[in-house]
């Protein structure tokens, strides 16, 4: 009994060619990558290193990475010679109250557009793809008129309240409850379930993935809100990490470049929201994803 190899044919210049195309691509991407890697962080290690200098050491060398003397002095002073932790609490404070009213309301009305049968309903949702699309610099004005006429100026409630709902969570969580099929719904509502009930105990556990969305983009959006309460508050008291730290960059604590407190507040400051994006980040989904399909 005989056997017969296969023997495969030698490839040719031209596949050899494009190999080598192949491979130079891959790598010349690769470089690409790493080169705008490294000029993205770049900024952010200067931040830490910084943040651990001495002032005399921050001003003749901003650029090292490495401090010539380690020192935690900016940090002692962050907390026991300025206001940081105040800040720190009222940015827990109205973050917390954002985020568990947007979670809400945003539910709450994404499911009304989304299921319920009104006269207006479609031309609620088009003035609330509008709203999306002006720019929020535009509304301050507004907003500062109506928080004073309310009489809530310079308190928490002017801070939270205009936030506690927002355009882009109502149409996330409009589109996803539209696309869960109504027989979802239609068994609870044969077993005599109203509406908010139905909403609350069958819809909304479904809706996990765009809430944890909500829960992501509305904690990072209030913790680095800066605008609002820039008009919405005056007392040094009901001042936010944003806010304080701006003041800090404008020599609130006495003369001098102060590199090391400025940097070190700003490192703080990014903390809790990198901690919740790190923790969270799979949960950033398409607003359809996780959907019920027929």
């Amino acid at each position: 009994m005989t056997t017969t190899s296969i023997t495969h044919p030698a490839p040719t210049d031209t596949v050899r060619r494009r190999r080598q195309r192949r491979r130079f691509g891959t790598v010349g991407a690769l470089i690409v990558l790493i080169a705008l890697a490294v000029i993205y962080i770049f900024p952010f290690l200067v931040q830490i290193s910084t943040s651990f200098k001495t002032e005399g050491d921050a001003a003749n060398n901003p650029m090292s990475l490495i401090p010539q003397t380690w020192s935690t002095a900016a940090y002692s002073r962050l907390f026991n010679n300025s206001d940081f932790p105040l800040w720190a609490r009222n940015s827990f404070i109205v973050t917390l109250a954002v985020t568990l009213g947007r979670v809400f309301f945003d539910s709450l009305a994404g499911y009304a557009l989304a299921r319920l049968k009104f006269p207006g309903r479609d031309a609620i949702f088009y003035l609330l793809i509008a709203v999306m699309s002006v720019p929020g610099v535009v509304l301050l004005i507004p907003k500062f008129l109506v928080i004073n006429y309310l009489g809530i100026y310079d308190t928490f409630a002017a801070m939270i309240l205009p936030l506690l709902v927002d355009a882009g969570g109502v149409f996330m969580m409009r589109n996803f409850f539209a696309s869960i099929p109504e027989s979802v719904e239609e068994a609870a509502r044969i077993d005599g379930a109203g509406t908010f009930r139905i909403f609350w105990l069958v819809v909304l556990p479904m809706a996990r993935p765009a809430l944890m969305t909500i829960i992501i983009l509305s904690f990072q959006g209030s913790w680095n809100e800066f605008s609002h309460f820039l008009i919405a508050t005056q007392s040094p008291g009901l001042r936010t990490l944003t806010t304080g730290v701006a003041t800090l960059a404008s020599g609130g604590l006495g003369g001098g470049t102060q590199y090391p407190l400025k940097l070190g507040a700003a490192l703080l400051m990014t903390v809790p929201a990198a901690i919740v994006f790190f923790v969270f980040q799979r949960q950033i989904m398409n607003t359809t994803g996780g959907a019920v399909k027929d």
